[in-house]
């Protein structure tokens, strides 16, 4: 048997018995024919692989095609077909201003944001408006039925949005009373069987309850959004468990809507699972809403990267981390 040599591949030092640089290809599993090689500050042309020797300190950098961008790195989601890379949805009501509004949403890096739909000021029709300052040709525009309380007046006002931007993805919620603003879910379930029947893609505000969004899937919906706590309330996740359960049954999205106080609310949120997190009140009231606004975009990376890496178990009692063997 040949004797190994050493050589450097790709900055790595390695061992190898090949003799030329296509069997040492093979030997890497790599394919010849789908590979480029620099040879000792030299590029080596294909045709000449088979016969190009290998000599005990030769250096070799090997590349190949792949898809643009960092794949190990790529992390996006999907909700009827559109892709997204973060994670993270933001509103557009509460800010001083619309530049204030602007800058939060560059901060966070979100793709998407809720808009909701009202009429034009036509005594002032010159008046700033939104589309000035967010663009919805680079940013996903999300119309929102927020502030209707049947699902008449929700089909109602998405049927406008459709008209007024061509809008199919939208956020439908029909609320059931002022004060907590929690979801009627017949109501919310009426809607979503009518809009998904004239062809849009609801993505629905509910309850946190397994039961309610498997119906709400069945309805038509292309994402369940189940609230952490009252919208704006700013008290966190209040039932880690039904959330845990949604995510578990769901087959489509799961967003966290409603509820997100503080960064610490995000991360939790996203280590149980969700594809998401949609927040408007915990970035626009804080002091700073543009840092609160990158502090929630770290959240919810950090709380993906906590979910994938899988958490350790929890114990009863105590576990050193230093072994007690040897102990002096």
């Amino acid at each position: 048997m040949t004797a190994p040599i050493t050589i450097t591949i790709n900055g790595e030092i390695r061992q190898t018995q090949a003799s030329t640089v296509a069997s040492l290809a093979r030997e890497l599993a790599l394919d010849p024919a789908k590979i480029a090689v620099e040879h000792n500050g030299t590029i080596a042309p294909r045709s000449t692989l088979e016969t190009a020797a290998l000599a005990s300190g030769d250096v070799l950098e090997i590349v190949h095609f792949v898809g643009g961008g960092d794949h190990h790195s790529d992390d996006s989601w999907s909700v009827a077909g559109r892709r997204f890379t973060s994670r993270l949805i933001v509103g557009t009501g509460k800010y001083k201003d619309f530049a204030q509004n602007a800058a939060a949403l560059e901060a966070s890096g979100a793709e998407i944001v809720t808009v909701a739909v009202r009429r034009v000021n036509v005594s002032d029709p010159k008046a700033p408006m939104l589309t000035d300052f967010i663009d919805p040709k680079t940013v996903t525009y999300l119309p929102n039925t927020a502030g209707c309380f049947t699902a008449d007046d929700a089909i109602r006002t998405l049927r406008l949005a459709r008209e007024v931007g061509g809008w199919d993805l939208v956020k439908l919620e029909v609320l059931g009373e002022a004060r907590t603003l929690y979801p009627d879910m017949r109501e919310t379930l009426r809607a979503t069987e009518v809009l998904a029947k004239e062809g849009f893609l609801p993505m629905v505000y509910c309850v946190d309850d397994p039961i309610a969004t498997k119906q709400l899937e069945s309805a038509g919906a292309v994402a369940v959004m189940p609230l952490g706590a009252p919208i704006g309330s700013g008290l966190g996740i209040q039932n880690r468990v039904t959330i845990r359960l949604i995510v578990e049954g769901a087959s489509v999205p799961v967003l966290v809507d409603a509820g997100v106080g503080t960064a610490s609310d995000a991360a939790v949120a996203m280590e149980l699972g969700v594809d998401g997190v949609l927040m408007n009140t915990a970035i626009a009231e804080a002091k700073d809403p543009v840092r609160m606004a990158r502090a929630m975009k770290l959240a919810v990376e950090a709380g993906r990267e906590a979910y994938l890496s899988g958490r350790m178990a929890t114990r009863k009692y105590a576990d050193p981390s230093s072994p007690l063997a040897g102990l002096i």
